[in-house]
């Protein structure tokens, strides 16, 4: 649970460092952008690391329950993530649906860690996606203080098929791929 609390602190203490604006760009000033954004992508891979290896060796060594979720709350969490997973692409593809959600990237790490808290009561689920959750929260308060990104500007309605689409292949690819190779619990029947 060590390397997981640690990965959490590298990766998201590394992403919360970004809100203290002040303190960003006295960094930036003195290493130069390109550098800062070299240590950035080193601190989140740290990080991201540290967190899978964590979360994974947590896992291998017995869970701690603290709750035991409905059985029901799974159909609410399938219907989340498809949410999520298409709002990923909307993140960098200009649509009516970025437009409208003005964050799609913060809104989908909300939503992604808040359909795992609705499915996960072991304790070191609880801190990872807790964890992501409060982050999200805090930096779309964090957003909203400093003002709003320019607004987006869609032009028709492709782009939006084109992240819809995006969204149900990642949807398809997380549901019969990733979760079952990669996170090891396979979540459609065979």
């Amino acid at each position: 649970m060590t390397i997981l609390i640690l990965g959490l602190v590298v990766f998201l203490g590394g992403h919360a460092f970004t809100m203290m604006r002040g303190s960003r760009a006295a960094l930036v000033s003195r290493l130069g952008e390109r550098a800062y954004k070299g240590l950035y992508s080193l601190i989140a891979l740290l990080g991201l690391v540290l967190l899978v290896y964590g979360y994974g060796q947590y896992r291998s060594g017995g869970m701690i329950p603290v709750w035991s979720p409905p059985d029901w709350t799974k159909h609410i969490t399938f219907v989340l993530m498809l949410f999520a997973l298409v709002l990923l692409p909307a993140a960098y593809i200009p649509s009516h649906i970025k437009a409208r959600v003005k964050h799609p990237m913060i809104t989908a790490v909300k939503t992604w860690a808040f359909a795992h808290l609705l499915v996960r009561g072991d304790l070191g689920s609880m801190l990872l996606f807790g964890a992501f959750l409060i982050w999200g929260v805090t930096g779309r308060i964090s957003m909203k203080q400093r003002g709003g990104p320019d607004p987006v500007v869609p032009v028709g309605w492709i782009n939006d098929i084109i992240v819809v689409a995006i969204g149900l292949g990642l949807y398809a690819g997380v549901l019969l791929w990733f979760h079952p190779s990669v996170i090891g619990v396979p979540l459609v029947p065979r």
